[in-house]
């Protein structure tokens, strides 16, 4: 039996999501969200937008999500880095988001990740 886990998704806003971030790396675990922008049912593909950037999405492993462009859908999978540095997460979750305020969602990413640094500074403490 493998020892292989599934990493769960880091939340990243799209604005993070750039060569030089990060976040950037092949097979990263990652949690997005955006608006869908498209969707090509012939070749799975969607591109979900937030604000000016945008990120393609391989929905080919995703069997009870129905897609409909102008929607909020929150993706969790894993990045791949094309040679061209564009980047497509594989999604292996997907949903819809109708609703969710971003501003206050772009909020709570920043205040999670804040948490969890006093939280890593307070166990490094300790040990």
């Amino acid at each position: 039996m493998s020892n292989s886990q599934i990493e769960s998704g880091a939340p990243i806003t799209l604005q993070e999501l750039y060569p030089s971030s990060p976040f950037f790396k092949e097979a990263l675990s990652l949690r997005v969200t955006g608006l869908l922008r498209a969707y090509s049912v012939e070749t799975d593909i969607g591109v979900i937008e937030d604000g000016d950037k945008s990120l393609k999405i391989n929905t080919q492993y995703l069997r009870d999500v129905s897609f409909r462009v102008g929607s909020l859908y929150q993706f969790i999978g894993e990045l791949h880095i094309e040679p061209n540095n564009e980047a497509i997460l594989q999604a292996r979750t997907g949903r819809n988001v109708d609703g969710v305020d971003m501003n206050l969602y772009r909020k709570t990413i920043e205040l999670l990740r804040q948490f969890l640094e006093v939280e890593e500074d307070n166990r490094n403490m300790v040990e």
